[in-house]
């Protein structure tokens, strides 16, 4: 495989392809990651990088500059994805690589690790580079909660995990998970359902009060997960759900969590029920300036591309506001990954060639 000019940098797009496809066949759904940071750690050691895994299981690497005196700075992907993401065979056809169709592709964020390693390989010049790949992502940003901070010195960074190549976040919300388990009392739903309480029916009273969607131009709210009962002519003596608020306002997102709980625990006991309710702050919101160091380096690196990119809040969560409320200034870039979290997840190779020169450019900008 020879190196080719793309976008105005030599790398070699089948090497790049050929990885990112051998990746998403390591199985890495979050909580069950160790094979895949297994397979990572002699990659990232063949670039010359010295590589470890945290007493978490987060993959903590660092490499020297190259032509460059600079301070250093932190790139990280996560290496986790979501379900269905077990035996995933992708398929490439006509510049673009999908799933077979039964799981997603992991593009999110396989892609930006892999464009992440072209970049370091092909880049002429870089400040020394440290490189966090987090476990747990999806599912709450555990593993950089639990990162070894003490390893890095870097304080500034990208994060490669935004999907379109046009914005760079700058922020994200506060995240609220609520977990309410209903208690009512068990009875036949045919002989005596007057002696039951129907904890489902209790559920439903709480989850019908409740103000949901978007509550504003910054706040959400929702339920997503229902369950109860285990037989049809039992009246059920319980029901658990899953609900969450979001607000790029802290303040703002804590006094919507703190409503819901009220109206919750008002609607189920007015039936009759008991109610546990478990409220946690998955994240708080963090923001950098729209003309924060990262957001220039980055927008300059995109515009040599022909890319104008604007800065931008979302009402997703990313592990950049673990560093960003850690001190670390990070702006979160783009892979190129499409309608991530489902069947239907593809990646363009010329996006993802895209990336690569992008993070060229921002090596060589911070170098």
């Amino acid at each position: 495989m020879a190196l080719q000019s793309r976008f105005g940098v030599l790398m070699d797009s089948d090497r790049m392809t050929a990885q990112f496809m051998e990746m998403v066949r390591v199985d890495s759904e979050s909580g069950d990651e160790a094979r895949f940071m297994a397979w990572l750690l002699p990659r990232l050691e063949e670039l010359g990088a010295r590589a470890e895994l945290d007493a978490y299981g987060n993959l903590i690497a660092s490499l020297p500059a190259k032509n460059s005196s600079a301070e250093p700075i932190l790139l990280s992907c996560h290496g986790d994805t979501v379900k269905p993401g077990k035996h995933i065979q992708p398929v490439l056809a006509d510049g673009v690589i999908r799933s077979g169709g039964d799981t997603i592709l992991g593009a999110d964020d396989k892609a930006g690790i892999a464009e992440m390693m072209e970049s370091l390989r092909v880049a002429p010049v870089r400040p020394p580079v440290e490189i966090a790949i987090s476990r747990q992502e999806e599912v709450g940003l555990i593993g950089v909660k639990n990162l070894d901070f003490t390893r890095m010195t870097a304080k500034r960074g990208f994060l490669l995990d935004n999907d379109t190549l046009d914005t760079i976040i700058t922020g994200g919300p506060s995240y609220f998970a609520i977990d309410v388990t209903v208690k009512g009392k068990a009875a036949h739903a045919g002989m005596e359902p007057e002696k039951g309480i129907n904890a489902i029916q209790a559920a439903a009273r709480a989850v019908a009060a409740l103000k949901i969607g978007r509550l504003d131009h910054e706040t959400t709210a929702n339920v997503g997960i229902v369950g109860g009962g285990i037989i049809r002519n039992g009246v059920p003596d319980t029901c658990t759900f899953a609900a969450e608020c979001r607000s790029l306002a802290h303040e703002k997102g804590q006094a919507v969590a703190d409503e819901m709980v009220g109206v919750i625990r008002r609607e189920v006991e007015a039936f009759g029920a008991q109610v546990t309710i478990e409220v946690n702050t998955l994240c708080k919101a963090s923001h950098i300036a729209d003309d924060a160091w990262t957001v220039r380096t980055a927008q300059q690196a995109l515009s040599a591309l022909g890319i104008q990119a604007s800065p931008a809040l979302m009402c997703g969560f990313t592990d950049a506001s673990i560093y960003n409320n850690a001190g670390i200034e990070m702006a979160v870039v783009g892979i190129g990954a499409r309608l991530e979290h489902s069947l239907e997840e593809h990646v363009h190779i010329e996006d993802m060639e895209r990336a690569v020169a992008m993070m060229a450019g921002i090596l060589k900008l911070s170098a």
